[in-house]
């Protein structure tokens, strides 16, 4: 089996890794199963070097579409036109896309419109939020899918609500987990102010453009966290969002902004705070697993375990709300999570052998 893997982002690459190199030792055992990596935007990419390989253990993709647009329409038609010229040039007998971006509709499109099986990595995630723009992407890529790959329980319900073939849904757990065990033996404490120590900061992210250029509900949660932590808080940020929390007027002598992190030290300063305060869902993933207390500013996340059974608490864009959770947090009454079903690090090896079982059900030719 020929299978493409699609990489529209960099946090793509952290549930590819696992899965790359469940392939590559498929392959060492006699298997007939190779990859193809391919990756829609540019090699250039701040963040996409030979670093972020490195640190995940995998090699870099294969190709790269070099699809770099600001417009959705501009990227979406770039990366069909791109990809089905991919396609062309090395065929495949399923092309493999991840999550819910842009890339992952265009690819399962142009998969599916030349008669190639599309697998859907992360299926089933709905929010019910039609503004949600991600939210058609799930939509489509779904409707278009042969074989659904989902990370919980809620994912199945979902697409049994809209008629999928049962038979082609798996249950395979949390990809992101696999990577999150595979590499935590090798985090690296990064560079920080002395008086940091570890157990004893708050670790902040923030990402959602909703958020970040709203001025005064951002002012107003940056001022929460100024006054509610009696800790430091550690904040990776990118530029854009570092000015924005800059220019909020919020007193941050407790914020020690830096720039983004590598997977390796980001996994270091995730795994060792006293708590997350993030806007990420993959963020929120990784703190349910590691057992550290997570508020996450959205109204959604993609997986509810984290609610439900980790170490997660949502509260939106709500001051009150986040500082409640901080109040929780530094009374030490956080509540204490348990590990989602199939977060065990086996979900690539999963997969793997399910891909197996389809390749020789397939009929001779």
């Amino acid at each position: 089996m020929k299978i493409t893997i699609i990489a529209g982002a960099r946090p793509n690459f952290m549930k590819i890794a696992p899965l790359t190199n469940a392939i590559r030792i498929a392959r060492k055992n006699n298997e007939a199963i190779d990859y193809r990596l391919v990756y829609t935007g540019s090699e250039s990419e701040t963040g996409i070097d030979k670093t972020l390989f490195e640190d995940l253990g995998m090699d870099a993709p294969d190709a790269y579409l070099n699809v770099e647009s600001n417009d959705f329409f501009n990227r979406l038609a770039g990366i069909i036109v791109a990809f089905a010229r991919e396609l062309d040039e090395h065929p495949a007998d399923l092309v493999l896309v991840v999550d819910d971006m842009t890339p992952t509709m265009a690819c399962s499109i142009v998969a599916k419109k030349k008669g190639v099986k599309v697998a859907h990595l992360v299926a089933g995630i709905r929010s019910f939020d039609m503004d949600m723009p991600k939210e058609l992407n799930r939509m489509i890529t779904d409707g278009l899918s042969d074989y659904f790959f989902t990370a919980g329980v809620n994912s199945n319900r979902n697409l049994n609500q809209t008629g999928t073939e049962q038979a082609n849904v798996y249950f395979i757990g949390n990809i992101l987990i696999d990577t999150l065990r595979g590499n935590a033996h090798r985090f690296v404490r990064p560079e920080l102010p002395a008086r940091v120590e570890d157990g004893k900061y708050l670790l902040f992210t923030l990402n959602r453009r909703a958020l970040v250029d709203n001025d005064a509900q951002l002012r107003a949660l940056i001022a929460r966290i100024s006054e509610e932590s009696n800790l430091p808080v550690i904040a990776p940020l990118h530029s854009y969002v570092a000015d924005k929390v800059k220019a909020t007027g919020i007193n941050l002598s407790r914020f020690h902004i830096l720039p983004p992190q590598s997977y390796l030290h980001f996994g270091y300063l995730e795994s060792h705070a006293a708590g997350i305060v993030t806007d990420s869902g993959n963020v929120a993933e990784e703190a349910t697993f590691l057992g550290i207390p997570c508020i996450t500013l959205n109204d959604y996340v993609e997986h509810p375990e984290t609610v439900t059974q980790g170490t997660n608490v949502i509260v939106g864009d709500n001051p009150d709300a986040l500082s409640e959770a901080l109040q929780t947090l530094r009374l030490g009454q956080w509540k204490t999570g348990t590990l989602p079903e199939r977060w065990d690090g086996h979900t690539a090896e999963r997969i793997i052998r399910i891909l197996k079982d389809i390749d020789d059900k397939q009929p001779a030719l």
